[in-house]
């Protein structure tokens, strides 16, 4: 199969690249290489691609429809797995219209292009974030998701109802996965496990929001890549055929024991600020997976401690430290 992926320079793209290229799969990868974060991680990432036969990567924005429609043209892709987003919840509260460039318009393009070069099915990312403040837990594929709490979740909760529309008009196959808090080898240094591990290993405090007491259900990379490609095979059905999946841990760990895990790993003790909540952010993520489960056979399981192990290991060797 030919996948083409967006965003495949970040840190669940080159993951997910890695995986598809090991199972053979034709892959082409497509990111702008913003400079939200070091460039020179994403320029790393896509090295460890490289050498894979079957990869072909072109430098394109998705919010450029021009570039975008003549590669969906030439490369004819069957199934679209589509990561390319602008990251970040407190980002989108200092720059929405980086959120609105490339989440929606983006999003625009990528729906407009597998209905123009019709795939087989297109796969994309949304975010536990579209929950909100949601008093139920474990979050649930049918709860309510219509009061963001961030421009970033309202993207993501936007991408959900467009790709909603195009699978009713068009019968173009979708499917969105809700990640939960992922984490990991080559992951983003704006996310707390990368901000925890850089500011202990230098002496420095680590920020501690809400006093403490947020729980997160961290999901470890690996789990997340296989989610994706399982739901991949799976294509929704009925007269309007898109669905939504939840990808999480099923496991919420509370910040402290989170801390604790990544201090344990390290074999050192964080200094600790602690500060309140900070604006769009949410006191718990927690996922449940049994449509997941029931749709693919399988859910995220990889414990906490493991995951951070594996982490570290990796920030070490990549930092020499």
């Amino acid at each position: 199969m030919k996948v083409l992926l967006t965003g495949a320079a970040g840190f669940i793209g080159r993951a997910t690249a890695e995986a598809l290229l090991k199972a053979g799969h034709q892959v082409v990868a497509v990111d702008n290489l913003n400079d939200y974060y070091a460039v020179s991680l994403k320029h790393a990432r896509l090295a460890t691609l490289r050498e894979q036969p079957g990869l072909q990567f072109y430098p394109l924005d998705v919010a450029d429809w021009p570039a975008l429609d003549a590669l969906f043209a030439e490369q004819r892709p069957d199934a679209v797995i589509h990561l390319a987003a602008q990251a970040g919840v407190r980002y989108s509260i200092q720059n929405p219209h980086a959120y609105a460039q490339s989440n929606l318009l983006g999003m625009t393009h990528i729906l407009e292009a597998c209905r123009q070069h019709p795939v087989q099915h297109l796969v994309y990312a949304s975010s536990s974030s579209v929950y909100g403040k949601n008093a139920k837990a474990p979050f649930a594929e049918d709860d309510r998701t219509d009061q963001p709490v961030s421009f970033y979740a309202a993207s993501k909760k936007a991408n959900e109802v467009m790709a909603a529309s195009y699978s009713h008009l068009y019968q173009l196959p979708a499917t969105g996965l809700r990640f939960f808090t992922v984490y990991g080898p080559w992951g983003r240094p704006d996310m707390a496990p990368w901000l925890f591990t850089e500011a202990i290993l230098r002496g420095e405090p680590i920020k501690v929001f809400n006093h403490g007491r947020l729980q997160r259900d961290f999901t470890y990379i690996d789990d997340i890549v296989e989610g994706i490609l399982r739901v991949l095979a799976q294509l929704p059905q009925g007269d309007c055929p898109h669905t939504l999946y939840n990808i999480g841990n099923h496991q919420p760990v509370e910040l402290m024991t989170f801390i604790s895990t990544i201090e344990q790993a390290l074999g050192r003790e964080a200094e600790k600020i602690y500060l309140p909540m900070q604006d769009g952010d949410v006191p718990i993520t927690y996922a449940d997976t049994q449509k997941l489960r029931d749709a693919v056979g399988f859910s995220p399981d990889t414990p906490l401690a493991d995951g951070m192990r594996r982490f570290v290991d990796w920030y070490r060797a990549y930092h020499q430290c």
